[in-house]
């Protein structure tokens, strides 16, 4: 019987793990910081590296990742095609704060509003900050919660699998 069991469970953690590796990113309305409407699957069905990073200006770690993102980002972009999609989660009433922080700390991401939590919702994940990294394709294949000093080199090393450069 316990063979079975860690059959099974085995089993399972394969399938899972293999479904994880293909789930597909939604296709969700989101706001820039202009107020235009965009769809999310407009920015991850460029043939580039996607990395999704939700965040708000009251979370410190959010902010911490970001600023030590920022310094990769240029050689991401230019090394492996990658770009990052910056998601705050910032209520209507708090996105008037989100424009000024992003020009004090020079981040040069996309900038984009999930306000209504409907990205938040449909990836379903309770807390920030939380990063995707999407395939060419548009498939998550990586997503990691929280942030210590040195994750972003794991998302770096992780970029470098994808983009065939390792």
């Amino acid at each position: 019987m316990k063979q079975f069991r860690f059959f099974a469970f085995f089993a399972f953690a394969i399938a899972f793990s293999t479904t994880q590796a293909q789930t597909a990113l939604p296709s969700v309305e989101l706001k820039t910081l202009d107020g235009k409407t965009v769809n999310l699957k407009d920015y991850v069905s460029t043939g580039k590296i996607t990395v999704i990073s939700f965040w708000a200006t009251w979370c410190a770690p959010c902010k911490k990742e970001l600023t030590a993102i920022a310094d990769l980002y240029p050689e991401w972009q230019e090394k492996y095609n990658a770009q990052l999609l910056a998601v705050t989660i910032d209520t209507q009433r708090a996105l008037a704060q989100v424009r000024p922080l992003v020009e004090t700390e020079g981040w040069e991401y996309i900038i984009l509003s999930d306000a209504n939590n409907q990205l938040k919702n449909a990836l379903n994940f309770q807390a920030i900050p939380q990063t995707y990294l999407v395939d060419q394709q548009g498939n998550i294949v990586y997503s990691h919660s929280s942030y210590v000093p040195g994750d972003e080199f794991e998302l770096e090393a992780k970029i470098k699998a994808l983009a065939g450069k390792e």
